[in-house]
């Protein structure tokens, strides 16, 4: 079975779909996860972490500290420093697919998301290290795990996208796919709402628009999938 890791990091608790001041990426994450249960008629397999109300404790002097210590040469406090960052790893390798909500907040990730991506690129985890390794020290762990990303992220403005008038200015997904395809993982999608400032028929539009795409993915996913089981 194809485990899923779905995050919500937008501030706002509440989905746009239920609550007109709600979040558009938690919309469509919520529209994700249902479609995907509905493919599989079960959730057993998808895991929940809501980082926008409860957000990993940020990356400190100690948290590094105890990081960039060899495992055998930990002290206790060290082990307990790295305990929560420890748990996100753990989630992050058990899935197959990793949903992430991410709407755009001054034209990068919340700090809630940035606090999770720094607790799971970690040395020895996801990257590897070695000073005397000749040409490139540093290694991806994940690499040809088969893992895919999903970016579901919002924005005010318009033309974000590939092309776009302000491409320029989009640092959610680009940001993003760099801290994953440091750690191994490439295979990366992305929906993404725009107009949320406008609040016009153009948002409608772009809420239809990405509600479709999402579930054109997760159609596509699943038969992936199944694919790659089959083989």
């Amino acid at each position: 079975m194809t485990r899923i890791l779905h995050i919500d990091a937008s501030a706002r608790p509440h989905s746009s779909a239920e609550n007109p001041f709600g979040s558009h990426s938690r919309r469509l994450g919520a529209r994700f996860a249902l479609a995907w249960r509905t493919a599989h008629g079960s959730d057993e397999n998808i895991v929940y972490r809501d980082v926008g109300q409860q957000p990993p404790q940020p990356v400190s002097g100690a948290w590094i500290h105890a990081a960039f210590t060899k495992p055998e040469q930990r002290l206790p406090w060290m082990s307990e420093t790295l305990a929560e960052s420890d748990g996100l790893i753990d989630e992050l390798l058990a899935a197959d697919i990793i949903v992430a909500g991410v709407p755009m907040y001054n034209f990068a990730p919340p700090a809630q998301f940035k606090a999770w991506i720094d607790n799971i690129v970690r040395v020895g985890r996801t990257f590897g290290f070695d000073r005397s390794r000749p040409g490139d020290p540093y290694w991806p762990l994940l690499a040809g795990a088969g893992k895919t990303l999903v970016i579901l992220s919002s924005r005010g403005d318009h033309d974000y996208g590939k092309g776009g008038r302000i491409e320029a200015l989009n640092h959610v997904e680009a940001s993003i796919a760099t801290a994953f395809n440091y750690i191994g993982i490439t295979d990366i999608r992305s929906v993404a709402i725009e107009f949320d400032e406008f609040a016009d028929a153009r948002l409608k539009a772009s809420i239809e628009k990405a509600e479709a795409e999402v579930d054109a993915l997760v159609e596509t996913l699943v038969r992936e999938r199944q694919q790659r089981n089959a083989a």
